[in-house]
């Protein structure tokens, strides 16, 4: 009886150090822009932006990043390149070489190898937010009014977007229909 408490004594103690270590990165670039999205209007506007990047797969590609680069050295260097404003070099695990640049209105990311880029751009002139990639800006939110939004649907069509409850989860369930639709 002894035997069995002590082994689940240990079990519970590796459990706990496995769950309350960091080995596995702080996902730095991931948190900042999901960071950014918080601020970047009301809950409307932030849900909106949230649901959007998910169609055009910015969280997926940032969670890449982090996973394949970022984490990886942070793990060896022990700090994230994404701390400093600035532009930092990192290298890949596969040997590419990233540089990753903080600037006032976001991150560019750029894959030396092949000069391919992501990145966040805000158009103060109309409004709008745009995510860059491969030399190709693509705008999913313009500010209409205090009120409304125009944003990208799911189907490349734009739409305008009531910053309520009600407007978010019409885009959502657009969203939704046009994914099911393609399966």
């Amino acid at each position: 009886m002894k035997k069995n408490k002590l082994n689940m004594a240990m079990a519970i103690t590796l459990a706990a150090t496995l769950c309350f270590s960091s080995c596995i990165g702080s996902f730095s670039l991931t948190n900042k822009v999901l960071s950014w999205n918080g601020g970047v209007g009301n809950k409307f506007v932030n849900e909106l932006v949230f649901i959007a990047f998910h169609i055009i797969p910015v969280y997926e590609a940032t969670v890449f990043v982090d996973l394949i680069v970022l984490n990886s050295v942070e793990f060896w260097t022990g700090s994230s390149p994404i701390a400093q404003e600035s532009t930092k070099e990192v290298k890949g695990e596969n040997g590419d070489i990233y540089l990753v640049k903080t600037d006032k209105d976001g991150y560019t990311i750029t894959n030396t190898a092949d000069n391919s880029t992501i990145g966040f751009v805000f158009d103060s002139n109309d409004n709008s937010w745009s995510l860059s990639a491969n030399g190709e800006t693509t705008k999913f939110m313009t500010f209409v009014d205090d009120n409304h939004v125009q944003m990208v649907g799911a189907d490349g069509n734009n739409m305008t977007v009531e910053l309520s409850q009600a407007g978010v989860l019409a885009y959502q369930q657009a969203a939704q229909q046009l994914n099911l639709a393609l399966k």
